[in-house]
């Protein structure tokens, strides 16, 4: 069924970048996402040349429960339509713009997510997220490897995630290399595939990402599994590991001692414009 977009015309919507992952904001607690969360709707909205243009489109909803004590509930979607239990980005952006709203404590709060409950706050003027701790740790994913590639692993932060060490962060063929693994047939729902390498102290990444289906500037919950991965190998300490994404900003993991402890995230929540909707189609 087609969209009325003549009925959404002149609704405030929030364009937002973290690290480079942008995405489009809706305050779905003032006024319901309706139409605006069917899959045609949000592939107008993400399309680069013809819509607003962005990586996934994020509906910031009343909590499930009145009593919950959560601020609210996020609902993301990628750019081609599909829903996502989890986007560390994007949870980065909403914990910044829910409290640019007025919606949230700065100090901290917790919101809900399909992945879970995730506590977060302004830290050092940056925002933060605590993540459910990461599943199905796999140092070895049992992938062939490729030219260049030193060890593939496995891990789920919210969504799944493949972890490539490469010698050479900028001569990875990401697009072709990055849809193999995708599609493995050993992943029933795909993953995520981040390469990464060592860059001094820190370590650079590269992602293809599902559902965009194509390389993105940065994936939150790319750089905890990576972290996690790689601390799994041996390569980093748990304490504090810096990942540097393609747009040349760092996200931060922290990673507790205890595995089934959650892991956080810090990184960038900028707010890029506030805009209204006009003429889609």
């Amino acid at each position: 069924m087609a969209i009325d977009w003549s009925a959404e015309s002149g609704r405030e919507f929030h364009k937002m970048s973290g690290s480079g992952n942008d995405f489009v904001f809706f305050d779905a607690i003032a006024r319901p996402a309706g139409e605006l969360a069917s899959e045609e709707a949000i592939r107008t909205l993400c399309a680069r040349a013809t819509g607003i243009g962005a990586d996934g489109v994020v509906f910031l909803e009343p909590p499930d429960a009145a009593d919950s004590g959560a601020a609210f509930r996020m609902r993301y979607h990628n750019s081609d339509g599909s829903r996502a239990s989890m986007c560390g980005n994007a949870a980065l952006c909403s914990t910044r713009l829910a409290v640019e709203l007025g919606r949230a404590n700065p100090a901290g709060f917790v919101f809900e997510t399909d992945d879970g409950t995730v506590r977060a706050r302004i830290r050092d003027g940056r925002p933060e997220i605590d993540l459910s701790p990461v599943r199905e740790l796999r140092p070895d994913a049992g992938l062939s490897r490729s030219t260049g590639e030193r060890r593939i692993g496995y891990a789920t932060a919210g969504v799944p995630h493949l972890v490539v060490a490469v010698a050479d962060i900028g001569a990875v063929p990401l697009e072709p290399r990055g849809r193999a693994l995708r599609f493995d047939p050993s992943l029933p729902a795909g993953a995520n595939v981040n390469f990464v390498a060592r860059s001094g102290s820190a370590w650079r990444m590269r992602t293809y990402e599902r559902g965009v289906e194509g390389e993105t500037l940065a994936c939150g919950t790319g750089a905890v599994a990576t972290a996690a991965v790689l601390a799994a190998w041996g390569e980093t300490p748990r304490t504090e590991v810096v990942i540097v994404t393609s747009s040349g900003k760092p996200l931060v993991v922290r990673l507790p001692e205890a595995a089934t402890a959650s892991p956080s995230l810090s990184g960038e929540g900028r707010i890029v414009f506030r805009g209204t909707l006009g003429e889609l189609v």
